[in-house]
């Protein structure tokens, strides 16, 4: 376990502490769950409230928090301070060894760089490429002439399938899947025959990639995800999408075929992209949206099918009068009813 003094953790991140600097931390937790000996922080100002409820010896937050009863660390950004402070107290308490476990199956015809690790029945193919102080866990599958970058982690069961290339420093989550075929088929004769897929997927540097995420190889060209994205658990990415630099897809989003997303684009869990459109720059897409058309650059988008968030918003403050509106609707019926049935009777005098 290590242990620190606020001073050295300031001193760390660079933020300005209230509080007495020879105090010790060990642990890490939300400002809720935490004990004493622990640092948290607060991000959000809806959580302001459990300055004076929490147990943690002290909090990483922004300057002009109200004072507490506990230690302050002001940073300008306390959920970035808070993740180094994490690597601080709590480093990698395990890497596998350098090596080769002897019950791996590594092609003569493959190569390993220096102080990669090969864990149990993990299965190198010929001409695959492994970097240096890369990690294979347990029972992940390297195809042939497939490329792994150097101090990139595969944890168990990936699936990296021939000629598809994974860049530096990445880390691959269980059962993720890069390079499956991508769903393709024609229609001949009252059968579906299926369409090579003979391309690849290519992913940059510094790429994340969830658990049972599977990246889909291209049919011709490259499937092609870029350097920084982070890519969440249960992601489907189609055959022929290009993802750009820094984006961030989260959980069960779906992505068809041929469609491309531009730099730090936001998809927020379970959104759905048909094919063969373009997410510009910096657009944001909600939850659970649907979208069917191309979205500009810087844009926010929600709903199905997804338009721009101003709009939506309005649309939705007008659904929640529906009822409302519905029963003004029936007492004007009932009103003009009314009416013209005594315009008839005094029409028969």
């Amino acid at each position: 376990m290590v242990e620190k003094t606020l001073g050295e953790i300031a001193a760390a991140v660079g933020g300005r502490l209230i509080g007495d600097p020879e105090l010790r931390v060990r642990g890490v937790a939300g400002i809720r769950e935490a004990q004493p000996g622990d640092i948290t922080f607060l991000a959000n100002a809806r959580y302001e409230r459990y300055l004076s409820e929490t147990r943690a010896s002290a909090v990483l937050c922004t300057d002009g928090m109200v004072a507490a009863r506990v230690a302050l660390l002001v940073v300008e950004n306390p959920y970035l301070a808070f993740q180094r402070v994490v690597q601080l107290l709590r480093p990698d308490s395990y890497r596998p060894p350098p090596g080769v476990h002897p019950t791996a199956v590594v092609s003569p015809s493959a190569t390993l760089g220096q102080g990669a690790s090969v864990g149990p029945w993990v299965v190198i193919e010929d001409a695959a490429v492994v970097g240096d102080r890369a990690i294979l866990m347990a029972g992940c599958y390297v195809g042939h002439q497939s490329r792994i970058g150097a101090d990139t982690v595969l944890y168990p069961h990936v699936v990296v399938r021939e000629e598809c290339e994974l860049g530096a420093r990445c880390i691959v989550h269980p059962g993720a899947v890069i390079g499956a075929d991508g769903f393709g088929f024609a229609l001949d004769a009252g059968r579906y025959q299926k369409v090579p897929q003979v391309g690849n997927v290519v992913v940059g540097d510094d790429v994340e990639i969830g658990a049972n995420t599977t990246i889909d190889r291209a049919t011709t060209d490259s499937t092609r995800i870029g350097d920084g994205t982070k890519i969440d658990n249960l992601v489907q990415i189609g055959h022929n999408v290009v993802i750009g630099r820094h984006c961030i897809i989260v959980a069960q989003v779906g992505i068809s075929g041929s469609t491309e997303l531009e730099d730090y684009v936001t998809l927020g869990g379970q959104v759905g992209l048909v094919g063969h459109i373009r997410i510009g720059a910096r657009a944001q897409v909600a939850a659970q949206s649907g979208v069917s058309k191309s979205v500009p650059p810087g844009e926010i988008v929600t709903g199905y099918p997804a338009m721009p968030h101003r709009i939506f918003r309005r649309l939705h403050a007008m659904f929640q009068k529906l009822p409302e509106l519905f029963q003004k609707i029936r007492v004007l019926e009932d009103r003009l009813g009314r009416l013209e049935r005594e315009r008839e009777r005094e029409a028969i005098r």
